[in-house]
């Protein structure tokens, strides 16, 4: 169990990160890519990203374990809840100190050490396979060499460009839905009604913020304040940073919508004609529950939720439990159309 320790002072200092992290979002999903679980979700997204893969996988799994620890480097922090982008974090991965980066690998490999050892005979590890040039990665990172270093930098950008860019507005419209029920949250009960409305595996029992880990490990904030960051690859447990001294952060997993977010519009685009329609979906606006948007588009109740349905279906809409009610958010295809089609312009590096 993790037990993030929150004084008062911290409480006032939680922040929600503003957009996606393009890095953890790299990170996390070569995690899905190697885990055959919730293929409803990611089934589609593994397939079309394998076959777009160029042996990324292998130099990344060196670094990447299927299940464990991975180096702290990987994910540079931010101090404010502006993560840092694609390039800028790519830049700051670069200015890893040598000895943090050599501490880091040597934990990691303790780490892989020890599963091995508890691991029963026969039993195998799933995942990508380690080839030779994988291998021989974190020795000669451990070196101090730069190209090592270098040729993880270009692994990492090859892999974000085939497993995350293709998808960053699927990824970044679940991440805002997800920052839309915290916000709310926010308004109906502070800082406390936040962090009680985090994910199951995350319990808010003041003044420590509880968590389903791995390990057994309890985090002092010590007047630092917590940066909670939605991840879309997230999936189960929480993720926070080994190294203490490090900006806290907590990385947790967006509300699962339970259907396939990759899949393709289908032919229920074109019931969307209509006034009506158009005008529950400029309704929505940053974000509204079933009975707010009643309010709004002037409509029942019942037609609002059949509306809300139907746009969901598109793609334009995305839908998630607050509390007893549900709410509703647009999805960068949704608020492309509302704006005639002027796209939203992708982030730093996405």
């Amino acid at each position: 169990m993790l037990r993030i320790h929150v004084s008062r002072l911290d409480l006032s200092r939680v922040r929600m990160a503003t957009r996606p992290d393009a890095l953890w979002e790299t990170v996390l999903s070569f995690h899905r890519l190697r885990d055959r679980r919730a293929s409803t979700v990611f089934g589609k997204w593994r397939s079309e990203s394998r076959a777009r893969l160029n042996g990324e996988a292998q130099l990344l799994a060196a670094v990447v374990p299927p299940r464990g620890y991975f180096p702290d480097f990987l994910t540079p922090s931010q101090e404010g809840a502006e993560p840092l982008g694609l390039d800028a974090g790519m830049e700051a991965l670069r200015d890893t100190p040598l000895d943090r980066v050599h501490a880091e690998l040597e934990l990691m490999a303790a780490g892989r050490l020890r599963q091995r050892t508890d691991r029963p005979v026969g039993q195998c590890r799933r995942g990508a396979r380690t080839g030779a040039a994988g291998a021989a990665l974190p020795a000669a990172l451990m070196d101090g060499r730069a190209e090592p270093l270098s040729r993880l930098i270009g692994a990492l950008r090859s892999y974000h460009r085939a497993a995350v860019e293709p998808y960053w507005p699927h990824i970044r419209a679940s991440v805002e839905a997800d920052r839309a029920v915290r916000g709310r949250a926010v308004l109906d009960g502070g800082t406390d009604g936040l962090l009680a409305t985090l994910p199951p595996t995350i319990r808010w029992r003041a003044p420590v913020l509880e968590a389903d880990y791995p390990v057994d490990r309890d985090l002092h904030l010590d007047g630092r304040g917590l940066l909670l960051q939605p991840s879309f690859f997230c999936r189960g447990a929480p993720v926070v940073y080994r190294d203490p001294s490090l900006p806290p952060v907590l990385v947790y997993p967006v509300a699962n919508p339970g259907a396939p977010v990759f899949a393709e519009p289908g032919p229920w685009l074109g019931r969307l004609v209509g006034h009506t329609r158009s005008a529950v979906l400029s309704s929505i606006g940053t974000g509204c529950t079933t009975s707010e948007l009643a309010r709004r588009a002037g409509v029942s109740l019942a037609s609002a939720s059949q509306h809300a349905s139907v746009l969901r279906e598109a793609g334009l809409v995305l839908t998630l439990r607050h509390g007893s009610s549900v709410l509703h958010t647009l999805t960068p295809l949704g608020g492309s159309l509302l704006r005639g089609g002027a796209p939203h312009a992708l982030p730093e590096g996405a």
